[in-house]
């Protein structure tokens, strides 16, 4: 399995599902066994269905999203991607930094999703250069 490939399928997927909400094609890339964990403190959403899940939500309360993403950082079967969002949520623009820790099975598919992020208290763009 080329992992590097992998990740950057996964980048270029939420590229453009992110904006257009498409659960389909982001919940493709995950492994049924997936433990996709968006908050370090809280349970993971696990297998296809907590996958799904998690984003139908979210992505139901998210509107008029941009979102920009770096390159994977590859190490073996894992990758690591820097992201950053803004959206409309409940009348608010809001904004989002982070990054996402992967871990890849052997057909390409992400088992382990652990994200870490920050939320400014403004809504903020990506600073020139990032």
């Amino acid at each position: 399995m080329d992992f590097a490939e992998a990740a950057r399928r996964w980048v270029e997927t939420w590229r453009r599902g992110w904006p257009a909400k498409d659960v389909d094609s982001i919940a493709a890339l995950y492994s049924p066994e997936a433990a996709y964990r968006a908050l370090a403190f809280r349970e993971p959403d696990r297998g296809l269905g907590g996958v799904r899940r998690y984003l139908e939500q979210n992505f139901a309360a998210e509107h008029e999203l941009e979102c920009w993403f770096g390159e994977p950082v590859i190490q073996g079967d894992r990758a690591a991607v820097e992201w950053w969002g803004t959206w409309i949520e409940e009348g608010t623009r809001l904004a989002m930094a982070g990054a996402t820790v992967l871990r890849f099975d052997t057909a390409g598919l992400v088992v382990d999703h652990r994200d870490y992020w920050n939320q400014p208290d403004r809504p903020e763009r990506p600073y020139s250069g990032w």
